[in-house]
């Protein structure tokens, strides 16, 4: 008797499990780049109410573009909250078309997700060769083992940072990254040297030019050290570049993946109540 009263558990378990993955929300548009543009407009007429324009912070809720445990969630969860709201918080169900809801969730996950999970349109090989030839990519950053190193190493960019910021470095002035501040120096003796420091303190520099040859340099020797505020990475390749020949870059780089820094974490495919 009490092996028959387990197998019937496990059948109506099984049962239950089977009903709730048939009912589990399936994306209905897809997730393209126009899906996501679409999505982007959508989110900006209904949802920065609370929440800032384009995923930024708001007064009365989150930014959606961090390292927020909630925005790990999968696609399914994500329109769980925003069909249903999230009970208990300010968060409502949002009483919009599905596919309106399904073209937000593209758009939210086009902004968390690394370059490499979105799709990004564009002819990869004529990117590589912009890259070696017309970018001059190839003269500062390694990718794959080939290439310079005064600039950081592409070869896993696509999985280390979003599309939206693998764009904004490519078109945008930001911040230098550590390790890449560009200094000239000029000796005792008149010698000028170019490059980025790798390491400076008091006492000594360690300077790297653009022929990757590493100078140790004594500051008692030095009697010019300028720390330029400006980043070697050139931030125009939209106007230097054709739109065509733009595009092939970023999709080249968008594709650049060593290995998934993703770890799995507490939360992932949860509904997030």
């Amino acid at each position: 008797m009490e092996i028959r009263l387990q197998h019937l558990v496990f059948v109506l378990a099984g049962a239950v499990t089977c009903t709730v993955l048939a009912q589990a929300p399936k994306n209905t548009v897809g997730a393209s780049p126009q899906v996501a543009a679409e999505g982007h407009a959508l989110f900006n007429q209904t949802c920065t109410a609370c929440h800032g324009m384009d995923g930024g912070e708001g007064e009365r809720a989150p930014a959606l573009v961090g390292d927020r445990r909630f925005f790990r969630l999968s696609e399914g969860a994500l329109y769980d909250t925003i069909k249903h709201g999230i009970p208990g918080t300010a968060m409502p169900a949002m009483s919009i078309p599905d596919d309106n809801i399904w073209k937000v969730v593209v758009f939210i996950r086009a902004m968390r997700s690394s370059a490499s999970e979105v799709e990004v349109p564009g002819n990869v090989q004529h990117g590589n060769e912009i890259f070696a030839g017309k970018g001059a990519c190839l003269k500062c950053h390694m990718l794959n083992g080939k290439g310079g190193t005064i600039g950081p190493d592409l070869s896993n960019i696509g999985a280390q940072i979003t599309l939206k910021r693998l764009k904004e470095s490519l078109t945008v002035d930001g911040a230098i990254p550590a390790g890449y501040q560009p200094i000239k120096v000029v000796t005792q003796k008149g010698e000028t040297i170019e490059g980025v420091a790798r390491n400076r303190d008091g006492f000594s520099i360690q300077l790297l030019d653009a022929e990757n040859h590493l100078h140790l340099l004594d500051r008692s020797e030095l009697k010019l050290v300028d720390e330029s505020k400006v980043s070697l990475m050139p931030r125009n390749y939209d106007k230097v570049l054709s739109p065509d020949e733009y595009q092939d870059l970023l999709a080249m780089l968008a594709k650049q993946v060593t290995r998934n820094l993703h770890k799995k974490i507490e939360g992932d495919g949860e509904a997030g109540r």
